[in-house]
């Protein structure tokens, strides 16, 4: 016996306490399934604005900087 025939053979899901009936026991499939199975589109969600890395970088100060920050105009 192979090891992927040995894989194949052992349980995926194993009950450890109680006795489900067949309908917990499919509601419990479906659910693992649909966890497993991610997002069928493939398609990345866009990227916020928030996150754009050109909004990391500081913008420089108008000619004179914080000198000139109080003066009045």
């Amino acid at each position: 016996m192979s090891g992927t025939e040995a894989a194949a053979e052992r349980p995926v899901l194993r009950v450890v306490h109680g006795t489900p009936d067949a309908t917990e026991l499919a509601a419990l499939v479906a659910v693992v399934t649909a966890m497993s199975a991610g997002d069928a589109s493939g398609a990345e969600r866009p990227r916020s604005s928030w996150a754009a890395p050109h909004r990391m970088v500081r913008q420089p100060l108008p000619f004179g900087g914080w000198r000139t920050s109080f003066a009045p105009r």
